[in-house]
Order: structure tokens, then sequence, then C-alpha cells
């Protein structure tokens, strides 16, 4: 018998010539992406660096479904999204993509499991169980365990610290099992202990579970520490490189 080889699993983002320009037609008119060809693929920890000023945001804010761009074309785990609908680019975000901010965003009058559970209440899956048989629910407490919050279920945010907070946000992007996980800045409001503490989970989750992130930082530290570092300068990819001592480990 004759065994076909499998064919590579698409990545779970490409972009090709994506523009972004704000006031289009106008005399305003402002183009902060200029061009970006990008693929990242699954199980990839990635660090998107620059000034700023320089796009990252607007970059994150397309690659996250949150904004349409202006040009090119681009394609989330396999499928053409570059011209999807409201509703349908709002499902394609919940169930392909995480997301963590560098302010953890929680409400206030939810507690730690509920603020977990928010994206499954948001997508209409909230007593959908997965392939393992668990509900949302059940989800969110084994990762608010995973965090080290196992004590903090029924607290309020603001019954937590900063650090416990950004937990409960890590925990809360990974709810829905998303193939990538974007994240702002998810450190840059919190001390060098927290914020090493935060990286090393997302490292863990990366490793352990999978999960492809595209983190953005201005911290040297923590973009020396990702398998890929990205340099988006002006509007334009001006570096791409893979870090060979953290591959290396």
């Amino acid at each position: 018998m004759t065994v076909m080889p499998q064919a590579p699993a698409a990545p779970i983002v490409a972009l090709e010539q994506v523009r972004k320009t704000y006031n289009e037609g106008l005399p305003n008119a402002e183009e902060v992406l200029h061009g970006i060809d990008l693929v990242v693929q699954g199980g990839e920890f990635t660090a998107l660096i620059g000034p700023s000023g320089s796009g990252k945001s607007t970059l994150l804010n397309i690659l996250g479904l949150l904004e349409r761009a202006s040009g090119g074309s681009f394609r989330l785990g396999g499928r053409d999204v570059t011209s999807l609908d409201d509703d349908a680019r709002t499902r394609a975000r919940h169930t392909k993509l995480g997301f963590i901010f560098q302010f953890h965003h929680l409400l206030p009058a939810f507690n730690s499991i509920e603020n977990v559970m928010l994206p499954a209440l948001i997508g209409g899956s909230l007593g959908v169980a997965d392939k393992e048989g668990k509900t949302a629910r059940a989800r969110a407490a084994r990762l608010l365990d995973a965090v080290g919050l196992q004590d903090a279920h029924n607290k309020k945010p603001q019954e937590l610290s900063g650090g416990m907070q950004q937990r409960v946000a890590v925990a809360r992007s990974l709810v829905l099992a998303p193939q990538l996980v974007l994240a702002d800045e998810p450190t840059g409001n919190l001390d060098t202990r927290s914020s090493d503490s935060i990286f090393a989970l997302l490292r863990q989750f990366n490793r352990e579970q999978g999960t492809a992130f595209l983190i953005v930082t201005h911290d040297p530290r923590l973009a020396a520490r990702c398998d890929r570092i990205i340099e988006l300068v002006d509007g334009r990819i001006a570096g791409d490189r893979a870090n060979r001592a953290e591959l290396a480990e």
C-alpha cells in the first residue's frame, strides 16, 4: 500500500502586500502600512518590535480582524478572510485568535472565572463542550489553576494585584484554544518581576500546547527570549530573523 505524504499545514497567518491607509481618498490620507508580507506558522513564538508610530498596533489590529486592510490579501488558518463580512470576521476571530493587552480589561463586576469565560459567552459557546468534554467553566477553572490562581477563582479584579489580573487575562486569551494569541505589550504595565513571570507563562503555553504567540514589546530583554524577531519601521518590515540562541534551548 502506498502511503501518500500529508500536505503541510497552512500557515496560521499569511499576509501579502497588505496596506493600510487612514482617511483614504481625503486630503489628509495617511498610509501607515506599506505592502506588508508576513507568514506566521503554527507554534511560533514571535516578537514584533519597532519604534512608536511604526505601525505595530495597526498591524496587530488587522491580524486580529479588528480593522480592515486597505489593500492586499489576508489568509487566516488557510482561509481568505480579506473580504469577509463583519459577522464572519467575528466568528473567525473567536475560533482562531486570542488577545492579551497591556491593560487587562477585566470586568469589575465579574470574578476571575467569569472573566476567563467571557470569550465563550460572547461567542455563544458557553455551554458547548470541547473535544475533551469540558465546558467553558471547566476550561476556565483549569486555566486559572495553570496560571497559579487556584485560590482566586471567585475573586473580583479589585481583589487581585496587577500581576494576578494579567494572569487572568492570559487565561482568558486561551479559553477557546486559539491557534494564535496576539499580545500587545502584555507586560508593559507590570514591574520587572511580574513581567518576567507573565512572559514565562506565555512561553510555557507555547511549548506545552503548541499555541503560537505574536508579541508586541518594547522590552529588548523579552524580545531576545522569542524564537523569531520581526522589526517594523515606518510601516515596513525592516528585519525578520530567527533567534538562534533561543531556538537552541
